[in-house]
């Protein structure tokens, strides 16, 4: 595996080493300008054949860069061509391929007839250069043009198409701008200068929808890496509206799961402990009460530097207010030639939109008054400018700026109590609107009732019963081409959506056509139907796909829980949350259900026995593991009781393994009473047929084995666990009983069956992205290293896996680590060879260790690598 922990796109370079030496040093200076990762053998070679390696550097590669100029280089025995034509070979037909040719007249017979298959193939774009100079202008050049085009990432909170498995953790990642930023250099550079001075622990740029911020904080993110070694991390705000939402969609972003074993301001100081990160909160208004909760992180985490968006000043200690202008538009005192329009940045960046709808149009003398006095009129708002100049696909600059005339002083005359900005582009957007077809019309306003993306799917369900019901998928392009909605594959599916100020501006118009809560209800019923249909495979063979679905929707899954609880549907508020159990158990969601819960809980409104006994059991689940005493144990106990007199007899036994847990905790455990209700438990759940949840009452059972330090019981327990798992085709329960069985097997001196066992768990943690199930199976085999005597192995799998345990905050180190006293051992036998694994590990990212650790990799389990 090629080492780029920050898991960049990759540029593939071939050429002959030694002939173009200068040249190759020359590409790599432009990939790394456009902060992209160079793939080249003299950055990361290793001891395979060649032909091997670049085939593998291939194979993990974006993009093709060929540098070719008199030599067609060697060629191996046994072989009919040179790597390098082999190179070009192997490059997949959908890769894109950029040549440079560099000029001469003594190019060698077989490099020519390749370049002139090069010439013909429709897949490739090529360029002759000159000397190195040249050459590394135009590679920067043009890969900023290749990633525009065909590497269009930059959907604000949308994650690029990928497979399901690394959807999560792509969500983390700055999102590359979809079209080139025009005119916000100053502000880049001055942004940046106050994030390098770390005197401000948060920078807050403040201005109206639609004048940037967002476009900008992408910038500075991505043109301040070299501050942040340890990461930059965005966090979309868009689809969250209560304040108590702001930690959990942190630490979603920063990979936390939230287990209810700690609480999730104390797992993220964990992650975020001597790491120098840039964390970017995007639309921060909408929960600016939660403001107090930054002053409380950049506390436990004093190197972590915090860049915020948003309307308004979020008035804390330590923050340091950005104001973003609009663009400066030329004045109106003298003649509007084109040169002196064109100095304007917001002429500047209505050309550039303006022959992106329209290629062939250009800034002219003819034109230039118009364009400048359109520019003027938006006040340079770069949204506003954008949406006027996508028209030019319908419209002249004069039939544009006409509409303006009239649209802007009619919506001053009536809306003179918002502010002037907020006026033009509101005008800017009503216009826009205003030329779709009444049901196209009606249908965009419809959308707003989603948040962040939504599938077409979605979009049919809602649209029964509407005017363009049936026209779903048709109105859906329509509003593309019309730069209203924004289309990106994500898993291998087309998804859909708008920017944050064209849905407020549609929930808006629905609140004023009486239709919100009418449009909310039938969002809502997709949702519950969605869940339903899901939910049953989180628990078996289809868990990976299910976590993967659920996990795309989940901006909307609040959405729907938000608005069951706000109209009082409790009962199916209750049954939403109580049916993702699993799924927020996997994925670590409790602290946001918790929220919904309570706050469902203190409606004081009729609700049946089951939904207040789901809703107790969710809201103490975190009590549980952080805070266990009676109380909580006397609430579980009441869960159970009302869950068996609704009938529900799985729910009750969960209850009952609950309360057997919660006194495990105790300091003087019962251990006869907690093994009764675990066993009670556990039979019941046998009965019914339920095996996750018998699995992981068992595994309860084995680990209060652990702490009564009866150890062949633990190993029966395990077993046992492991084996209902495999029984019922559960990914997730088999990893926690597989591990905790494998460590047991290391504690009894089987060094060989913790092994295998530790391969198996970390294979299926792959798959399912379960990055605390891949910590735990790196240490284990960190341990099966040492108690072979492998040092540079143990040294380096364990130092991964301690990064593991600090990015995702993982609080539950003692009591369990098997592996640290054979390290510990073998540390003072062989420290020398401990510390180079532990150096060498520092480099690695997680793939790398994965890679590394199993022997061979199953093809679900190459997949999900390749995505991370």
């Amino acid at each position: 595996m090629i080492r780029t922990p920050d898991q960049r796109l990759r540029v593939f370079v071939s050429s002959t080493l030694r002939e173009l030496a200068d040249e190759r040093s020359a590409v790599r200076r432009a990939i790394e300008r456009m902060h992209l990762a160079p793939v080249m053998f003299e950055l990361g070679a290793r001891p395979h054949p060649p032909r091997a390696l670049y085939r593998s550097y291939l194979d993990q590669s974006d993009v093709f860069v060929g540098i070719y100029w008199e030599s067609y280089g060697w060629v191996a025995p046994d072989e009919e061509i040179s790597g390098l034509e082999d190179e070009y070979d192997l490059a997949p037909a959908s890769m894109p391929k950029l040549i440079y040719i560099k000029r001469s007249r003594n190019r060698e017979e077989r490099l020519t007839a390749l370049i002139g298959r090069i010439q013909s193939d429709d897949t490739a774009a090529y360029l002759p250069f000159d000397d190195a100079e040249e050459l590394e202008s135009r590679v920067a050049d043009d890969l900023a043009s290749l990633l525009a085009e065909r590497f269009d990432e930059s959907r604000a909170g949308e994650v690029p198409s990928v497979g399901p498995d690394a959807a999560a953790a792509l969500i983390a990642r700055v999102p590359a701008p979809y079209t080139t930023t025009i005119g916000r250099e100053d502000d880049l550079a001055r942004v940046r200068q106050l994030l390098a001075e770390g005197t401000d622990r948060v920078v807050s740029l403040i201005g109206p929808g639609g004048i940037g911020k967002s476009r900008l904080a992408i910038e500075v993110a991505h043109a301040s890496e070299d501050l942040f070694p340890d990461g930059t991390y965005f966090v979309l705000l868009e689809g969250v509206l209560e304040p108590g939402l702001l930690l959990p969609t942190i630490a979603y972003t920063l990979g936390i799961r939230d287990n209810g074993e700690a609480g999730l301001e104390d797992r993220i100081s964990v992650a975020l402990a001597g790491r120098r990160v840039l964390i970017v909160l995007d639309n921060f208004e909408q929960i600016v009460d939660a403001a107090p909760v930054l002053v409380r992180l950049f506390t436990v985490a004093p190197l972590a530097s915090f860049l915020v968006t948003s309307r308004v000043v979020l008035r804390i200690r330590g923050e340091r207010v950005y104001e973003v202008e609009t663009l400066p538009a030329p004045d109106d005192r003298g003649p509007a030639s084109v040169d002196l329009v064109r100095r304007s940045a917001a002429v500047r960046l209505f050309v550039d939109r303006a022959q992106a709808a329209k290629p062939e149009f250009a800034l002219t003398a003819e034109n230039a008054t118009v364009i400048a006095d359109i520019c003027r009129r938006l006040d340079g708002l770069p949204l506003a400018i954008e949406l006027a100049a996508a028209k030019m696909r319908l419209l002249t600059p004069a039939g544009i700026a006409e509409r303006l005339e009239r649209i802007l002083p009619m919506l001053t005359a009536s809306a003179r109590d918002l502010p002037d900005r907020h006026r033009t582009m509101r005008a800017t957007i009503e216009w826009s609107v205003g030329l779709l077809e009444p049901q196209r019309r009606e249908q965009l306003e419809d959308l707003g009732v989603f948040a962040t993306r939504f599938t077409l799917d979605a979009v049919d369900a809602v649209g029964r019963g509407r005017s363009w019901e049936g026209q779903g998928l048709d109105g859906l392009s329509d509003l593309i081409d019309a730069s209203l909605v924004r289309q990106v594959e994500v898993a291998g599916r087309p998804t859909f959506s708008l920017l944050a100020i064209m849905r407020e501006y549609a929930v808006e118009r629905l609140k004023e056509r009486g239709e919100a809560d009418v449009m909310r209800g039938a969002h809502a019923d997709y949702y519950v139907e969605l869940v339903q249909r899901v939910a049953p495979a989180l628990r078996g063979l289809g868990q990976v796909d299910a976590v993967s679905q659920l996990g795309l929707e989940l901006s909307n899954l609040r959405a729907a829980a938000r608005h069951l609880v706000y109209t009082d549907r409790l009962d199916d508020a209750g049954d939403f949350a109580w049916s993702l159990l699993a799924y927020w158990w996997i994925s670590g969601f409790f602290s946001e259900v918790r929220l919904w819960m309570l706050e469902l809980l203190e409606k004081q409104q009729p609700i049946s026995q089951h939904t207040r006994a789901a809703a107790w059991f969710l809201t103490l689940w975190g009590e549980m593991w952080q805070r266990p005493s009676e109380q909580v144990v006397a609430g579980l106990g009441e869960c159970a009781r009302l869950f068996t007199e609704s009938g529900d007899a799985h729910a009750a036994a969960m209850a009952l393994a609950a309360r057997g847990s919660t006194r495990m905790q105790f300091p003087d455990l019962d251990a006869a009473k907690a093994e009764a209700e675990l066993s009670e438990a556990a039979a019941v759940l046998k009965d019914l047929g339920d095996d996750w949840t018998e699995c992981m009452t068992v595994v309860g059972l084995g680990l209060l084995s652990v702490v009564k330090g009866a150890i062949p019981d633990a190993l029966e327990r395990f077993a046992e666990a492991a084996a209902i798992a495999e029984a019922g085709q559960n990914m997730f329960t088999r990893i926690v009983a597989g591990n905790n069985r494998a460590r047991v097997l290391i504690l009894l001196g089987d060094v060989d069956g913790a092994e295998e066992e530790f391969l198996l768990t970390l294979g299926l943690s792959t798959r399912l992205h379960y990055i605390e199930g891949i910590a735990y199976s790196l240490e284990g085999i960190c341990g099966v290293a040492s108690a072979r005597q492998d040092p540079w192995r143990a040294g380096a799998l364990l130092t991964v896996a301690a990064t593991i345990r600090q990015t995702t905050g993982i609080f539950d180190v003692s009591g369990f680590d098997v592996h640290l006293p054979l390290l510990a051992a073998l540390r003072e036998a062989d420290p020398d060879g401990v510390a180079a694994g532990e150096l060498d590990g520092a480099q690695m990212s997680v793939p790398d260790a994965i890679a590394l650790t199993l022997p061979t990799v199953d093809e679900a389990a190459r997949t999900a690598l390749a995505t991370w």
